[in-house]
């Protein structure tokens, strides 16, 4: 009796080692997943968010509570809140179910066209430079967002726009658009060398160079101008064709289009002039007057909000 009792246990032990050796990868996933990574249920507390946090919802992209993906447009969300939030890290995880998980954040981390798209629905001091996904085959995924300014820019900014904004005496909200419009084309000269030439002597591409250097690409124009639109208490967002950018601010419930870089003309005489032909106007009115040069061809699926 004993002699075969110890036969069964070691047909026993075979059947087991034999499962663990079949199952290897889901046992290994399972312990992951369980004993690793307890807690899978990814969140954003209210106070991690930043106060230039918005929470709005466009057709491209909207503010999501759902950190566990079951499709690309749910891994788009998650991308747009965590930038909307300002954070600098962010950990979640695939859903079991969603099989091309893996595949579909590969894609999208690699994308930089669409992630400068999603970029560009947050408040500039949100907006990332750079931004690097990591992610590993049990469905964990980590976003590090570099932002476009520190909090030093920030606090420099901030300070010149309360400068600006005391100058600004009308209340009739048109009217300090248009006063904002005004200030950056008469102190900023768009820096040709730069576009021209590749010289970068100014920071020109953000807010950093129409406010403190006198110098300004659509990039720097565009987020100075959203600084303001934000101050205001107006909805606004960039829109980007394949080489210009610009802004789109809603106005009693109407979105508008406003170029301050194209209002801001290069001239032979080197003269100061002020334009408004891309001062807050519809989708309609930029189409007729863009026909010929295409520089606000811009893409309706991503910027919807534009086409109306």
């Amino acid at each position: 009796d004993d002699v075969e009792s110890r036969g069964l246990g070691d047909v026993y032990k075979r059947q087991v080692l034999g499962a663990i050796f079949l199952y290897r990868t889901e046992l290994v996933t399972f312990y992951m997943n369980t004993f690793l990574n307890p807690n899978r249920e990814a969140s954003i507390d209210s106070s991690e968010r930043n106060e230039y946090y918005t929470g709005a919802n466009y057709f491209y992209v909207q503010s999501t509570n759902n950190f566990t993906p079951t499709s690309k447009q749910d891994l788009k969300n998650i991308y747009y809140t965590v930038l909307d939030s300002g954070l600098d890290d962010f950990t979640f995880y695939c859903d079991d179910n969603y099989k091309d998980c893996l595949k579909d954040i590969k894609d999208l981390s690699n994308d930089q066209i669409t992630l400068s798209h999603i970029n560009n629905f947050v408040h500039p001091f949100n907006s990332f430079k750079n931004i690097e996904t990591e992610f590993d085959s049990l469905g964990k995924i980590v976003i590090h967002v570099e932002h476009t300014y520190s909090d030093d820019d920030i606090a420099r900014i901030n300070r010149k726009v309360d400068e600006i904004l005391t100058t600004i005496t009308t209340t009739d909200t048109q009217e300090k658009i248009r006063a904002v419009h005004d200030y950056l084309i008469h102190s900023t000269r768009y820096d040709s060398e730069r576009t021209d030439h590749n010289i970068v002597t100014y920071e020109s591409d953000n807010a950093i160079g129409p406010l403190f250097q006198g110098y300004g690409i659509c990039g720097g124009y565009t987020d100075a101008m959203a600084i303001f639109l934000t101050r205001f208490g107006l909805p606004n967002i960039k829109v980007a064709s394949e080489n210009h950018i610009w802004n789109l601010v809603q106005l009693n419930q109407q979105w508008y289009h406003l170029d301050v870089t194209w209002d801001d003309p290069i001239t032979t005489s080197g003269i100061d002039t002020i334009e408004y032909s891309f001062f807050l106007i519809d989708a309609s009115k930029l189409d007729e007057i863009d026909v010929d040069q295409h520089q606000h061809d811009f893409d309706p699926t991503v910027y919807e909000e534009a086409t109306i």
